[in-house]
């Protein structure tokens, strides 16, 4: 149910308490959809996407390129090595981020959203049935994910708040506590929403970034020969020169990609063309220019090699950067927040995930939403990991994977839909494809040697959750196969009931099916318990469209079928949350007719016992039902009155 929060935005309608308003309070309302903000500018939307989009990309040059170099710095740095290093990094920039994301991917979105469940479902309707296969996929893309934003916050303000023990040495003991303060901070917060503070995170982004190009301009203009790094056969003979470490060093280059899978998440929030025009205008080149400053302080002063992006400024101008960074972290820890949320929101609408309460916190972005099950589980994760690595450098070990484990998901559904709906030749689709694949793939192998250095962290996750994910999905299929196998045909109930001296009473009756189909458990029950039926009996179905919001046309169709039954379906769109008090608007445009004071909703509480198999098949069984009892009611979930709701109950084996 909503809150006091929800209820304090009046722009979406609120759930209502017995003691508040009833549903003819939304019926009353001149509309049915939240209030349209004002169009945004085009400068508008590029400065947002530089801040939400560019986040956690943005803050990689606090770590990547001194990781990177760890590995081949033991026996001292030549020319050689820095300018290889720096021609691997602009060169994964370029090919991963620019050629996949910016050019490619973001032209595939499923009305204007994207990442990988929105990808997943372009491929499945591409192929045109299900396909076990491509759901592994997305499962793994999604699971993973979750292990990236469970790591992210972590390694980020980490990186920031150590900045801070080079200005006050004996500030390192603090550094622990400081960034779990920062972290529990930024997770309290999230139940307030977050649409005063975004307003802020693009301007601080893009202060953040022309800061990275100023540092970086000042060390190229001492040392311009940086710039033969734009030069790849620097990174093929570091390659060659190198074959012992190169593994390594390529799993360290690869932190300067994380959060590129953003670029492809966030594109329903700002549109391609301000993603698009960020990139290139700003975020890239100072991306690129700040790693060359690296490289350049880097082979004027081999000693900086420790912390190089801090030794770019005057040690008067450090505290002032340390806090900038320390901003600039956040706000990359609060993007894969806000992307966590959404992603879970998607999973859920996909039923992948059990329904979990989900609050709106803006009345004009419907996108930003507050999911208190999935912050709890993000905050326990992330101090989990402050605590047990206690630093950036040691727990980059631990990212790679969940990074190059997602974009390369990406790339395998990028060339499944591109296969299945034909809009490109098998040929092209390869030879677009193909080529980023080869390269994901030889930066996964390289951060797979660090799985016992922290590397285990992000399978292990992936594993968990795509175990859950897997159980959830399985088990309400082979729910839904036995429930359907017992049902009884509704238009044959229908035309029983004709003549049936069951006791008619007044009102109208909502039964909430997943299948409109068959008599639901809750009808029948009625009838055999309470011995009456309702004067008008409707079978309620909530439907999630395989498209990201559903539009005004598409939210309410009404099927009458007699005198005095119906079907009526309510659509939403797998990003939205389904609000039916709401949308209860649109049944009657629809044409059912009901007094609204004299309606009641009904629902077949089901509890599921453990079945009797062995084996893997019982534990899927058994966590099955575990997630079904931590699910949230459906009457919160589908935003039904409470003082209008009437709940049957039965059991049935998992």
């Amino acid at each position: 149910m909503a809150d006091s929060t929800d209820q304090a935005h009046r722009g979406f309608p609120q759930t209502i308490d017995d003691d508040e308003l009833d549903i003819a309070t939304y019926l009353r309302e001149e509309g049915e959809e939240p209030p349209i903000p004002a169009p945004q500018s085009l400068g508008a939307l590029v400065v947002g996407a530089v801040g939400v989009v560019y986040g956690d990309i943005g803050t990689s040059p606090l770590y990547a390129f001194r990781e990177a170099l760890r590995p081949v710095a033991a026996d001292g740095l030549e020319r050689a090595e820095v300018l290889g290093l720096l021609s691997l990094l602009i060169w994964t920039l370029i090919l991963i981020v620019t050629l996949k994301y910016v050019l490619f991917l973001l032209r595939n979105d499923n009305r204007g959203e994207g990442g990988v469940l929105a990808l997943y479902t372009l491929a499945r309707l591409a192929i045109g049935r299900r396909s076990i296969p491509v759901l592994v996929l997305a499962l793994a893309g999604a699971a993973l994910f979750f292990g990236d934003a469970i790591i992210t916050p972590a390694i980020s303000v980490l990186s920031a708040v150590e900045g801070a023990s080079l200005i006050v040495p004996a500030f390192h003991d603090w550094i622990v506590p400081v960034t779990m303060a920062i972290l529990i901070a930024l997770f309290l917060v999230q139940k307030s929403g977050t649409a005063r503070v975004s307003r802020l995170f693009g301007p601080i982004t893009t202060i953040w970034f022309l800061t990275l190009a100023g540092m970086g301009l000042r060390h190229i203009a001492a040392e311009p020969a940086i710039l033969l790094a734009f030069d790849p056969s620097w990174l093929v003979a570091f390659l060659l020169d190198h074959k012992a470490v190169a593994f390594v060093v390529m799993g360290a280059v690869f932190l300067a990609v994380t959060g590129a899978e953003a670029l492809y998440a966030d594109l329903g929030h700002f549109g391609r063309r301000p993603i698009v025009i960020a990139w290139f205008i700003l975020v890239f080149p100072a991306l690129v220019l700040n790693y060359l400053g690296q490289g350049a302080l880097v082979l004027r002063d081999p000693t900086t090699i420790e912390a190089p992006f801090y030794a770019m400024v005057p040690p008067w101008l450090l505290p002032a950067l340390v806090a900038l960074a320390t901003a600039a972290t956040v706000i990359a820890a609060q993007a894969v927040i806000s992307g966590a949320f959404s992603m879970s929101r998607s999973a859920i609408q996909l039923g992948l995930l059990p329904r979990m309460r989900i609050r709106h916190t803006s009345a004009q972005l419907s996108g930003q939403i507050y999911i208190p099950a999935i912050n709890g589980a993000l905050l326990f994760g992330v101090l989990w990991l402050v605590v047990s690595f206690r630093s950036s450098e040691a727990l980059a070990s631990a990212y790679g994977i969940a990074v190059t484990g997602t974009m390369l998901v990406t790339t395998a559904l990028a060339l499944i839909y591109l296969r299945a709906s034909r809009r490109i030749p098998l040929g092209v689709a390869l030879l677009m494809l193909i080529p980023v694949g080869a390269i994901e793939i030889c930066f996964l192998m390289a951060n797979m040697v660090k799985v016992l250095d922290g590397g285990y962290v992000p399978l292990v996750l992936a594993t968990v959750l795509g175990i859950v994910m897997w159980a959830w999905w399985s088990g309400t299929q082979a729910v839904a196969q036995k429930t359907h196998r017992a049902a009884v045909d509704f238009d044959s109930f229908c035309r029983s009931m004709a003549d049936s001296s069951v006791h008619i009473v007044p009102g109208t009756a909502l039964f909430l099916t997943s299948d409109p189909t068959v008599a639901p458990s809750a009808l029948l029950h009625n009838i055999k318990h309470n011995r009456v039926l309702h004067q008008q009996n409707v079978l309620l179905t909530v439907e999630t469209l395989r498209v990201p919001v559903a539009t005004p046309e598409e939210r309410a169709t009404y099927q009458p079928i007699n005198d005095r039954f119906g079907r009526l379906t309510l659509r939403f769109g797998y990003m939205e949350t389904p609000n039916v008090s709401r949308a209860m608007l649109a049944a009657r445009r629809a044409g059912l007719k009901f007094d609204v004071m004299n309606t009641s909703f009904f629902l077949g509480r089901r509890r599921p016992v453990f079945a009797s198999a062995f084996g893997v098949r019982r534990f899927l069984s058994q966590l099955y039902a575990l997630l079904y009892r931590f699910a949230t009611d459906p009457s919160d979930y589908f935003r039904l009155p409470r003082n209008r709701v009437v709940e049957l109950g039965e059991r049935f084996a998992a």
